[in-house]
């Protein structure tokens, strides 16, 4: 793995768990602040890390951060006020994509990372994604973004999330490329932990029905072959020969956050030391915090395969003279 040449520095917000510090750490990036609000999450952030983030990033002035070249933040979404003509930086006050606006606009960071949902871009017609390139742009950012999946980079997990990747304009990146998919034959079957470390996940009720079908063909995909009560949301089961479906922070059903899975005879959600592996995180990887919380931190986390491909891409940009390897 080819890393940066200099030392680069950036900051992690909205920093969850931890997966973006994750990726960057890898190439020889260092962290320099990380601002997180959920006391679990920072719990889990402080196991792993070394150092609790800061608190609201709502509530911490610009000032405060320390200049970074790369500012990274996986945050959640809220839907913007498309109304009026003027759709510029003081038209996205009261979201928290503003956050991250008014700290870039004070630091001036090289690099943006960004990552949402996959909805975002089709939010109000593309109005809100176009919103949000048209405040970077104003910025002084030329901005590339693209929908990719999980699956499609070597985890057996289908979520598909929006990445953006915004340069300095002085940097004259005009033209980028996100990694090409490159899966590797890797199903959910391969990750699975022994019966014995996962009895007190099954799911034992009287209400499920399997359907009269049998999987022998690996698919990068969840493959649905079951029901829970009425099989809503949370409560459909998949074959361990596919793909896990998204992991969630939210979602109720038997199998709320993670699925239910057809799993040597027996009915289960996955385990959280599961979800860490669909996730891309390394096994050494520590969750401090109860089954519930992890699921959730998980759910809220960002797939570590994906954003390390994208980080590959950005460290073979040559243009980049001042951070390339």
């Amino acid at each position: 793995m080819k890393k940066f040449k200099n030392e680069i520095k950036f900051i992690d917000l909205f920093a969850g768990i931890g997966g973006f510090r994750l990726a960057l750490e890898q190439y020889g990036a260092r962290c320099v602040f990380s601002s997180e609000k959920d006391k679990y999450a920072c719990q889990t952030y402080e196991a792993n890390f070394g150092e609790k983030p800061s608190g609201d990033i709502t509530k911490i002035h610009e000032s405060e951060i320390p200049n970074h070249d790369i500012l990274c933040a996986g945050f959640p979404c809220q839907a913007f006020s498309i109304s009026g003509k003027q759709l510029g930086f003081e038209d996205s006050r009261g979201t928290l994509f503003f956050e991250i606006a008014r700290i870039v606009k004070y630091h001036k960071p090289r690099i943006l990372l960004l990552e949402n949902v996959a909805n975002l871009k089709r939010h109000k017609d593309g109005k809100t994604i176009q919103h949000m390139t048209d405040i970077l742009n104003q910025l002084g950012y030329n901005v590339f973004f693209e929908v990719l999946n999980a699956s499609d980079y070597g985890v057996p997990q289908s979520r598909k999330r929006v990445y953006f990747l915004c340069f300095r304009e002085d940097l004259l990146v005009t033209q980028f490329r996100f990694p090409e998919p490159s899966p590797n034959d890797i199903f959910l079957e391969d990750i699975l932990l022994p019966d014995k470390l996962t009895e007190k996940y099954i799911i034992d009720r009287n209400d499920i029905v399997m359907k009269e079908i049998t999987v022998t063909e690996n698919e990068r995909k969840p493959i649905r072959i079951g029901t829970i009560n009425k099989g809503g949301q949370g409560d459909r089961i998949y074959s361990i020969k596919g793909h896990a479906i998204t992991l969630s922070a939210h979602g109720g059903g038997s199998g709320s956050k993670t699925g239910a899975y057809f799993i040597n005879n027996k009915v289960r959600k996955l385990s959280p030391n599961e979800c860490k592996r669909v996730q891309g995180f390394p096994d050494d990887y520590k969750i401090p915090v109860s089954d519930s919380q992890a699921w959730k931190q998980f759910g809220n986390s960002v797939a570590l395969p994906v954003l390390l491909n994208i980080m590959g891409k950005l460290v073979e940009l040559r243009e980049l003279e001042a951070i390339t390897y």
